[in-house]
């Protein structure tokens, strides 16, 4: 409630005036009480007590795949808060801020105009990839294509050097595919989807124009180019490992690995033009890259052009091709309706130009208490972090030192960036040219960092998002406003409510500076082993422990979570509501505890930290994660972690062997 914190009691009742004063409730302390299933046991389900009301009450909104009690909640707030900024943002504004998102947001809106305008936006390039028929013209559109975000064949990003993490160098990855993931193609369990994938292209070409049997040929010819880049790609769990991806490299050198392509034009064409070293992720993948462009034929890749240039920009266009796409999108997600239109134009226009969007909103919703707050959780975290280090069995001293040098330099940025971003490209009234411009835009705006120090005060997220991150290789964690609003945080929450919640999510982002991933980075953000011998080898035999028990999970029948893809973010759930549970004790230390709804303190904690992973979600898209998310679905983030902590088994009085106070436990952190 309101106004009700943590230490606060109503007035007694008159009739038992002598008794006892009114109770503190889970609604005072920033709880809810109708979320919970009371005929749970939370020594055996504790995401099922914490959160079983809620699941029960709640219908995943047709225009969600999956729908989160805190994350889904809160955007949902955020999107009608921004819909207000742009609805009453005038085009025709002297303000340049709010013309340009007048202009953007409106163009978005005109659904006349883009039913009028059909494929006319995207129509050069596409004629271009149909007229395909010297190498010159495939290296050309190729070019072109990368200057606008449509990523075939490989992308191109200014990413920090993994052993100079003070400079910004190109990082060439592997790309291309139109499925979200390498293992789609191969999967015997995925087929279904191949298939539909197979349909879906096909569909797409006949929009475009094509009869029905070129149609299938063309996606045929799309699938063949698509499954042998898939073939050379690393898996995801692959990737978890920054020393597959880091493979430094003369762009001399990539000129002879890739020969019939011409590096040089395209690096001046992206004004890279003295670009000498780069990093490619995957040698391999670049050589069938000239194997592919060497022997194929170029009319032979026009259809693999048309159908990456079609599937990039399908949202953007008239209606057939936006609900063509969405019918795919639907397949991997089970959404069942179209999200409205409003809400993917406040979406498009966040992507597009989120920090102009992000200055009217701080305004309205960014309160300073907020910050502060925010501020000082981290600031509680990070000590206990500290604290915690000093007393770990398994480490040696010299180890420790280093972790707490790393510890020392991380920074954490809270709410928006110091400086804004300026997008300096014009916006007019036909949408997919805006869109198009926009993408370019983003894709030079990232480019020009190469060959320069690291700018640390760059965001990869707009400040109304609803997360958070930590980078490596800059050594920190960042915020934005769009997570510091409950039930994450409130000011009217009581401490225990609060750390379960916002203190989970901060030290989880600061545990995954020492996950298997963060690890592997020093203090500075460079790739550099910091670990001795022994302690590195005890570290791994604790990482094999959460590997192997969250391999045990079943989100689906049958469906076991991969332990290695999510090992990442199960050891920063672990470590995140440890640290945190040991910052709310060290808040509270000495003050009078606070039972609410017959609730502990520490129990309260725990709710809330339940609470904010209160979930849904369809078939489909749970599937879909289980293939491609590093993250646990909710009710295993829940119960993994907790059942690791022997100070959650206390505070529910948990008997020895129950499944949530475990005999053997995983503790990394």
């Amino acid at each position: 409630g309101a106004g009700a914190g943590a230490c606060t009691q109503g007035a007694p009742d008159a009739e038992k005036a002598d008794e006892a004063p009114q109770k503190t409730t889970l609604d005072d302390v920033g709880l809810s009480r109708a979320a919970l299933d009371e005929s749970a046991d939370p020594c055996q389900d504790f995401y099922q007590f914490a959160c079983g009301g809620w699941v029960e009450d709640t219908e995943i909104p047709a225009d969600e795949s999956r729908w989160v009690r805190s994350f889904s909640v809160i955007r949902d707030t955020n999107l009608e808060v921004l819909k207000e900024i742009l609805e009453n943002s005038d085009p025709k504004a002297e303000d340049p801020v709010e013309a340009k998102l007048g202009t953007f947001y409106a163009a978005c809106m005109d659904e006349a105009a883009i039913e009028a305008a059909g494929i006319d936006p995207v129509k050069p390039l596409i004629e271009r990839a149909q007229s395909l028929k010297s190498r010159k013209d495939v290296n050309a559109l190729l070019t072109e294509l990368h200057q606008r975000g449509i990523w075939v064949f490989w992308d191109i990003s200014g990413v920090q050097d993994f052993k100079d993490a003070t400079q910004v160098i190109a990082f060439l990855d592997h790309a291309g595919l139109g499925l979200p993931d390498r293992d789609y193609y191969f999967d015997e369990d995925k087929k279904d989807i191949l298939e539909k994938y197979q349909a879906h292209v096909s569909r797409m070409f006949q929009l475009a124009g094509y009869p029905e049997a070129r149609a299938k040929a063309a996606m045929e010819q799309v699938l063949r180019i698509e499954t042998r880049l898939a073939e050379k790609s690393w898996k995801r769990v692959e990737r978890r490992n920054p020393n597959n991806l880091y493979h430094p490299t003369e762009a001399k050198k990539l000129a002879r690995t890739v020969s019939t392509f011409p590096w040089n034009r395209y690096f001046n064409r992206l004004e890279l033009a003295d670009i000498d070293s780069l990093n490619v992720t995957k040698p391999e993948f670049f050589q069938e890259v000239q194997a592919i462009l060497k022997k194929t034929p170029p009319q032979r890749l026009q259809p693999y052009f048309v159908w990456h240039i079609l599937q990039d920009t399908a949202p953007t266009l008239a209606k057939a091709f936006d609900e063509e796409a969405f019918s795919f999108k639907q397949v991997l997600s089970g959404q069942e309706e179209q999200k409205a239109r409003w809400k993917r134009c406040v979406e498009a226009t966040d992507q597009a130009l989120g920090e102009l969007l992000a200055q009217p909103y701080i305004e309205r919703r960014f309160a300073g208490d907020s910050k502060t707050a925010a501020e000082s959780y981290v600031q509680a975290i990070s000590e206990a972090f500290s604290r915690n280090l000093e007393k770990l069995p398994w480490m040696d001293e010299t180890t420790k030192e280093r972790a707490e040098a790393k510890r020392e330099k991380v920074a954490f940025l809270i709410g928006y960036p110091p400086k804004w971003k300026t997008y300096d490209f014009q916006v007019g009234d036909a949408y997919a040219a805006n869109a198009l411009k926009a993408s370019a835009w983003k894709v030079q705006d990232d480019l020009s960092q190469i060959g320069k120090p690291v700018d640390r005060d760059r965001w990869y997220m707009t400040p109304p998002t609803v997360n958070a991150y930590y980078s490596p290789l800059k050594n920190q964690m960042v915020f934005p406003a769009g997570i510091l609003q409950p039930p994450f945080y409130s000011i009217d929450a009581a401490v225990p409510v609060n750390l379960g919640a916002m203190g989970m999510v901060v030290g989880h982002e600061l545990t995954h500076g020492f996950d298997d991933q963060g690890s592997r980075f020093d203090a500075f953000g460079n790739l550099e082993n910091w670990w001795t011998e022994g302690v590195k080898k005890d570290f791994e035999k604790r990482l094999s422990c959460v590997e192997e028990q969250y391999a045990q999970y079943e989100p689906l029948p049958g469906l076991n979570l991969n332990g290695k893809l999510t090992l990442g973010e199960n050891v920063a759930d672990m470590g995140g509501v440890k640290l945190a549970f040991k910052a709310y004790q060290a808040l509270r230390e000495g003050k009078e505890p606070v039972k609410a709804g017959g609730f502990t303190e520490d129990q309260q904690f725990f709710l809330a930290t339940g609470q904010i992973w209160c979930a849904k979600v369809r078939e489909e898209e749970a599937r879909n994660r289980v293939q491609n998310d590093p993250h646990s679905p909710p009710r295993f983030r829940v119960n993994g972690s907790l059942q690791n902590l022997p100070e959650f088994a206390e505070a529910f009085s948990c008997e020895p062997g129950t499944p949530m106070n475990p005999k053997d436990r995983c503790e990394v952190w």
